[in-house]
């Protein structure tokens, strides 16, 4: 796992604030600069995510779950997705990001949904 897709909808200066700690990892967001475009949807957010080695971040509790299965249904993989908590501490997010980053929990998290905080 390379690093992380922050979805269109997650603080902006997350991305920042994970990059100023540790600067080696890959961020991207959603309508940013080598990402997907805004308002891509969720199903194709997945399809990208399992071509690029990249975490999904998001706080969409209501449909991922769903899109994550008729992905998985097709025989589809991703390398997984982090699911925001409803009220974000972030200096506490960033720390958890840059650990599941760090210790290289790719395989763990394969085709699973992990609920921060850890």
């Amino acid at each position: 796992m390379r690093g992380f897709l922050l979805d269109e909808h997650v603080l902006v200066a997350l991305q920042a604030a994970i990059l100023r700690l540790e600067p080696g990892i890959q961020v991207l967001r959603v309508g940013g600069p080598s990402a997907p475009p805004l308002s891509t949807s969720d199903p194709e957010l997945l399809e990208w995510i399992e071509g690029q080695d990249l975490l999904l971040v998001t706080n969409n509790r209501s449909t991922m779950p769903v899109h994550l299965a008729a992905h998985l249904g097709k025989g589809r993989h991703v390398p997984g997705i982090v699911q925001l908590p409803r009220h974000i501490h972030l200096p506490s997010l960033v720390d958890d990001l840059i650990l599941i980053w760090g210790a290289g929990f790719s395989e763990e998290l394969r085709d699973q949904i992990l609920y921060l905080p850890l």
